[in-house]
């Protein structure tokens, strides 16, 4: 503008377009502090990603708590959102590929379901275990997981290379071998009604140590909705719905991942604490997803 008219200063300038001269310097400070600030999250953000490659924008938002108050930059949910969508990082669902795991046409016995309408207030009260696909070269592998209903740990695993009980009991044995806090004869055991959690096996392993024994009755997916989630989020947030090149490579993400999901990602149920942080807790943590139910805990 001032090469267009160089004898007319930048006061006068302001004031044909109805401004003043600080107001035209504001704005200017202002935009070059608004590139500042989404320069910091955006960096913040794909360091976040590094370890939780998929992890969404409400989640994220938490995250940056500490980034934001150290440099005083104040985003909204919906703003984030609009800045994630300009850099092209927003998270896209995947669509999902059923595979069947569970087989609940055996002669063994199936047990009833004991955790309808049960919330749970402490962790090592309830296990759920489910069993998921992962892909690769030759097929599929497949990843048994027990996780602590409260906390929403990962407190045991175990990917196999077939479908076979080997797999679910090795996860249990991680499980009764890595949980010190647990106390057996409240403990209860939720799972399916397939082969793997139905054999003698498993259910004689569960009894030893005076765990009660819960199982799914209507094939409802809903029955067993948190092994169901955890699934879902390693699947979704840790890029396990990929076929890996080979089992051994499986092998090294599942376990990157099972690592930064209970090490790094702040859970909803769990008032945004990781499932490590909550499973060092004995109170109760709201979870928004469940209806009132029967409050359970170890006594």
């Amino acid at each position: 503008m001032r090469q267009c008219y160089p004898g007319v200063g930048l006061g006068q300038l302001c004031g044909l377009f109805g401004f003043t001269r600080h107001a035209y310097y504001k704005k200017g400070w202002s935009e070059e502090k608004q590139v500042m600030s989404n320069a910091i999250i955006i960096k913040r953000i794909k360091e976040i990603r590094a370890d939780l490659p998929r992890i969404g924008t409400r989640k994220l938002q938490f995250m940056l708590t500490d980034t934001l108050k150290e440099h005083n930059i104040i985003i909204g949910r919906d703003s984030l959102f609009d800045l994630l969508a300009h850099y092209g990082m927003l998270v896209r669902k995947r669509k999902r590929r059923k595979v069947f795991t569970t087989d609940s046409n055996h002669p063994f016995r199936k047990y009833p379901n004991l955790i309808r309408e049960l919330e749970v207030l402490c962790p090592g009260a309830l296990w759920v275990s489910d069993i998921t696909y992962i892909s690769q070269a030759n097929g599929f592998c497949y990843l048994s997981l027990i996780t602590d209903a409260y906390s929403r740990k990962i407190v045991g695993w175990r990917l196999h290379p077939t479908l076979e009980k080997e797999g679910p009991l090795l996860a249990l044995e991680m499980a009764l071998n890595s949980d010190t806090e647990v106390h057996p004869y409240k403990l209860i055991h939720h799972s399916d009604r397939g082969l793997q959690y139905c054999c003698h096996d498993y259910t004689r392993l569960l009894q030893s140590r005076k765990i009660l024994i819960s199982m799914t009755e209507m094939g409802d997916p809903y029955e067993n909705a948190i092994a169901e989630r955890v699934n879902g989020i390693l699947k979704s947030e840790f890029k396990l719905n990929v076929s890996f090149r080979s089992f051994e490579e499986a092998m090294h993400f599942v376990k990157k991942a099972i690592w930064a999901y209970n090490e790094l990602r702040p859970h909803s149920s769990c008032n945004y604490l990781t499932p490590a942080q909550a499973h060092t807790k004995q109170e109760y943590l709201p979870s928004k997803w469940n209806k009132k139910k029967e409050q359970y805990h170890v006594m």
